[in-house]
């Protein structure tokens, strides 16, 4: 039996792609197990730009979804679209429209109005340096200015999680529980930063440490895996979360995404921040 013939769909952005990406990705979830085969055009500024992308539109014809401000570019492209037959969606029309009738204003139709260099940024780019120098327990001494301070057992998610939350401007800390090693009073009874407690089932934390070492080559930290030993590890992390009151989030079938924005919520209910 041969195998489907992939669905070709073309991302055209004048920016760096990431919001078109992101929404496209959100529906394609929805199809799981339809072949798809993604094209990416970024930065498509000018009508010179829009030509090479109609031609490689033409030879692998496909749905195009797009985020453009230009209305030379967008109007070049459109057409193209129409003369091929081909469908062509604006990503973020309806939204724009309706926040235009909402306002009762026009948009300003800046390119990358969305990566400017504000100080939302910059706060951005602070977070993440933040969380980077203080991952697995590094830099002890500044870890109370955290916003936020993860804790779990090895394997539990907790540095992409981190740099998730650095990325929406977080600054976040995270703290390997280990076996025997007691945590310091003085950062588990900070009051500022919000503490939350990563935990994954066992037997699914024992399979992903098994391959861990797998890949690592290690044949000497057998107990490592061992799953009545993830299992104890695991019931120790809990008592230690049931003891501070701390919120704790099984990450065994969550995303990186889903984790953070749970992690988001708490965080906002807490400071009382509108999300």
């Amino acid at each position: 039996m041969t195998e489907p013939q992939p669905f070709n769909l073309h991302l055209v952005s004048d920016s760096s792609g990431e919001t078109v990406t992101n929404i496209a990705r959100a529906c394609l979830v929805q199809y799981s197990g339809t072949p798809v085969t993604e094209h990416s055009w970024w930065l498509v500024r000018t009508t010179g730009q829009m030509t090479r992308v109609i031609e490689g539109i033409r030879a692998s014809p496909g749905l195009v979804i797009y985020t453009l401000l230009s209305s030379d570019v967008r109007g070049l492209m459109e057409r193209a679209c129409r003369d091929l037959k081909i469908p062509a969606v604006s990503a973020l029309d309806p939204m724009m429209q309706a926040l235009g009738r909402y306002f009762k204003r026009e948009a300003s139709s800046e390119i990358g109005r969305q990566h400017v260099l504000d100080d939302g940024y910059f706060q951005r780019i602070d977070a993440m340096h933040y969380t980077m120098q203080h991952d697995d327990g590094q830099s002890i001494e500044t870890m109370l200015d955290a916003d936020i301070i993860l804790l779990g057992v090895s394997r539990t998610s907790k540095t992409p999680t981190c740099m998730y939350l650095a990325n929406r401007g977080f600054k976040v800390a995270n703290i390997p529980l280990v076996p025997g090693i007691v945590l310091s009073p003085d950062i588990i009874t900070a009051p500022r930063p919000l503490f939350v407690g990563l935990t994954r089932e066992p037997k699914s934390l024992s399979d992903i440490r098994q391959s861990r070492l797998r890949i690592m080559n290690e044949t000497k930290k057998e107990s490592y895996a061992d799953v009545d030993n993830v299992r104890e590890e695991v019931a120790e992390s809990r008592r230690l979360f049931t003891k501070h009151g701390w919120p704790v989030i099984d990450v065994t079938r969550r995303s990186i995404e889903e984790t953070a924005a749970s992690i988001i919520q708490l965080y906002n209910q807490r400071y009382a921040v509108s999300s």
